[in-house]
């Protein structure tokens, strides 16, 4: 019997879909269904037909669409985009309709009126990590458009894609109406902190085990988006101390608290965890686990799910399972990553060494362990803000990426990326990076306090003080970052007084916390005040100026670094 060859074709495929789809359906489902209907007619139907398109599939809020050109895809692409965001103008901010799109040419095969293959998976794969309002293009259709269409683009290097064997060339296009999340979208949701889980293993030592469990719950909890999970810094001011849950609740701001304990003995551990509600001090879920300590994991994530389920109201799970990260198998070299961020959490410089030490033992035993390499990049880029060491920059940049290439659904691996890239001046690539890590983990502290530093510098200031208030909404306890953060912020908005205000708190001031208030201190004309913060800017670095420290720093426009430079000089930096 003859074999029956399947039917393929060349074809570019567009893959669209509605950011925020079970969101705006449990607002309203009717109001939501109807806009999606007037959407699909009034905007998307006349583009297809203008551009050539078929639609060959649909789901309630999203789209696959198949092209003969790839220009005309990438074409219907970007107007689809601006029509979008323009339909949205007269909406409410929360009633925004606003889409994902990925756009591939590849082989397709071809069943009746319908397409299979990878060439339409990879264009879904692609929408899944675009930025919301963004659009992603594979390298096959971004070398069949680059001279053909008056569009940008931002080179993004090779994406590990979910069940796509190999890494597939991405293309950004950078005139589409990026849509970033709101930096008040914290607000109004159910809000929950995990106290440090009690170390009850006799040692000391072991504190660091217990501490790694915590915040691995608390990373875990804060990926589901319906709720706002208080940072670690914030929870952690609470370790080894008698609480009040009540005044636990009312200092962070939650109406949930976690708490429980860590017993590891040998090859076991022993984990209980509760669930409390604030107001009442009710306990509305309590368990323990007698485990092996190879399911160390397992447990996490019946914590996680146990205390999501004790909640009142629905907590939607999807956003999460789609942003599940890679864990190591390896249980020594989660060990060593645990032992790793014990010594970088204390932010003390002299701890840097120990640090590194234990994240590159967890490399050299899980050499796939993408979370090792993330924070191992952080440890390399405090070198290049404290001393501008380029040799510790490019270590970074090399190590961050690779951590995104092994786990591209791990926010602090694309949180990494995107400061290095900042450092780097590689300024779309550090927005890009900066959105999928908050659109992975919207509770994720230290993504926004970078999105707020990369706003900063691509000359934003009144933005970028607004991503900062949303950290700190989640960190409430503020640590000194914050608080110097806002002061250079402040300086980069012209706000003088209120900078030197900030600035001149700290007791151990960074080199780059001294240069903005010397140059704040110029603008305002203090110049006794000024000498002697140059004076203290000096034993720090000595090798260093003033004036190079600043010319290294990463503004997008020149005019912003000429502000800094205008406000050293009048504060009499010369050399």
């Amino acid at each position: 019997m003859a074999e029956v060859r399947a039917k393929r074709r060349l074809a570019a495929i567009l893959a669209a879909d509605v950011v925020g789809y079970s969101r705006l359906m449990d607002v309203d489902e009717t109001s939501t269904l109807a806009a999606l209907k007037a959407r699909r007619r009034d905007v998307l139907a006349p583009l297809i037909a203008k551009h050539q398109g078929r639609i060959f599939k649909t789901t309630g809020d999203g789209v696959l669409v198949e092209f003969s050109s790839a220009v005309n895809a990438v074409q219907c692409a970007v107007d689809l985009q601006q029509d979008m965001a323009a339909a949205n103008g007269d909406q409410p901010e929360d009633r925004h309709i606003v889409l994902r799109i990925g756009v591939n040419l590849g082989d397709v095969m071809v069943e009746g009126s319908d397409l299979y293959g990878d060439g339409i998976n990879i264009a879904a794969r692609l929408e899944s990590i675009a930025n919301p309002g963004g659009i992603l293009v594979s390298g096959t259709a971004y070398d069949q458009v680059k001279n053909k269409i008056k569009i940008q683009f931002d080179e993004l290097g090779p994406q590990t894609l979910k069940n796509i064997a190999d890494p597939v060339r991405a293309y950004r296009v950078s005139g589409a109406p990026v849509v970033t999340i709101s930096p008040k979208a914290a607000i109004g949701k159910p809000s929950i902190a995990v106290l440090p889980f009690i170390n009850m293993s006799g040692d000391r030592e072991q504190q660091y085990f217990s501490d790694g469990i915590t915040e691995d719950i608390i990373t875990e909890l804060s990926r589901f988006r319906s709720l706002t999970v208080i940072a670690r810094n914030s929870s952690f001011q609470y370790r080894d101390k008698s609480v009040d849950v009540k005044q636990v609740g009312r200092d962070l701001g939650v109406e949930y608290l976690v708490e429980g304990s860590v017993r590891k003995a040998g090859g076991h551990v022993r984990i209980t965890a509760q669930l409390i509600q604030v107001g009442t001090g009710n306990h509305l879920w309590a368990e323990h686990y007698d485990r092996k300590l190879e399911d160390i994991f397992v447990v996490q994530d019946d914590v996680v799910r146990s205390v999501v389920a004790a909640l009142p109201g629905r907590i939607a799970e999807a956003g999460r399972q789609s942003a599940r990260r890679k864990r190591s198998d390896n249980l020594t070299a989660y060990d060593f990553l645990l032992r790793g961020l014990e010594y970088h959490n204390t932010f003390d410089r002299t701890d840097d060494p120990k640090a590194r030490e234990m994240l590159e033992k967890a490399i050299a035993l899980d050499p796939d362990f993408a979370a090792a390499y993330a924070w191992l990049a952080a440890s390399y880029t405090r070198d290049w803000d404290f001393d501008l060491s380029v040799p510790a920059r490019d270590r970074a940049f090399e190590l961050a990426r690779k951590a995104v290439a092994l786990d591209a659904n791990d926010s602090i691996c694309h949180t990494a990326l995107a400061y290095v890239c900042l450092l780097e001046k590689r300024f779309s690539e550090a927005a890009y990076h900066c959105e999928r890590a908050i659109a992975l983990n919207p509770n994720e502290f230290v993504g926004l306090v970078i999105m707020a530093t990369v706003q900063a510098y691509l000359g934003r200031p009144t933005d970028a003080l607004e991503w900062l208030d949303r950290a700190v909404h989640l960190n409430p306890l503020t640590p000194m970052l914050y608080t110097d953060w806002r002061g250079i912020i402040l300086y980069m908005a012209h706000r003088y007084a209120e900078a030197v205000e900030l600035l001149k708190c700290g007791t151990d001031p960074t080199k780059g916390v001294l240069m903005y208030l010397v140059a704040a201190y110029g603008q305002l004309d203090r110049s006794d005040e000024a000498e002697a913060a140059i004076a203290k800017s000096r034993v720090l670095s000595p090798s260093v100026s003033l004036l190079q420290y600043a010319a290294l720093k990463p503004f997008k426009h020149a005019t912003d670094l000429n502000h800094l430079l205008d406000g050293l000089c009048k504060a009499g930096v010369s050399e």
